[in-house]
């Protein structure tokens, strides 16, 4: 049983096959795009990891020693309403039939491309977006994504588009120790060639707006490491 710690903001992913290449490298990719990650390497596994980990999706194999994924999928069918999307090498029209009436929310052939696996998670997992709440908060801190607006505590606070773009990004990884390199490329974009200091610039507007009612500091330097928001 794997499970990355951090930040409850994180959409939980829950990965279930019975390949460890296969689970360790959707681990580190998930993990990477913001995701939190679970992995369990068998279904009785499967079936007490979602207990603990209650994700938002689960990216399920069907061809596994024990309880296989078609079985996993029938008994969460039971008690669960958490998005299923099933990996698996089986292609025939049969084999994708016999999968969603089982109950998964979509199918995806082996082997697949990586960038369509993501297109299908967001996409399950925008169907869920109406039950969720659009604020994200960390103390008195809140954020909310539909309006584009920021509080800390009673104080509104005025936000440019990147100063808003930074923030969201700080809060859906929470807890999280980011590096500047990977601040850079989620907020920026992959082909950032601006200034160097770009990223302490912001940092430090966004600082002068949470702390200008003298409120605690939440973004913080780690020395060598990168940023990290936290109480």
């Amino acid at each position: 049983m794997v499970l990355d710690v951090c930040s409850t903001n994180r959409p939980r992913i829950l990965v279930v096959d019975d390949d460890r290449k296969i689970t360790g490298a959707l681990r580190r990719g998930l993990t990477y795009e913001g995701y939190t990650v679970g992995v369990a390497n068998g279904g009785a596994e499967a079936l007490s990891m979602v207990r603990d980990l209650h994700p938002h999706l689960v990216v399920l194999d069907i061809m596994m020693p024990g309880i296989d994924g078609l079985d996993v999928c029938r008994i969460l069918r039971r008690t669960e309403n958490v998005p299923i999307l099933m990996l698996t090498a089986r292609d025939d029209v049969a084999d994708r039939v016999l999968g969603l009436d089982s109950g998964a929310d979509d199918y995806l052939v082996k082997p697949f491309a990586y960038e369509e696996l993501l297109a299908r998670i967001r996409a399950l997992l925008r169907r869920r977006e109406p039950q969720q709440s659009s604020e994200l908060r960390l103390a008195d801190l809140s954020l909310d994504t539909r309006s584009r607006t920021a509080r800390r505590g009673d104080r509104a606070i005025e936000l440019t588009t990147t100063e808003y773009k930074l923030l969201e990004f700080l809060l859906n990884r929470a807890g999280e120790v980011l590096p500047k390199h990977t601040i850079l490329e989620k907020v920026w974009g992959y082909d950032f060639e601006g200034e160097s200091n770009v990223l302490e610039v912001y940092i430090r507007y966004l600082r002068s707006k949470l702390e200008a009612g003298n409120e605690p500091r939440l973004i913080h330097t780690i020395r060598g490491a990168g940023y990290v928001l936290k109480e």
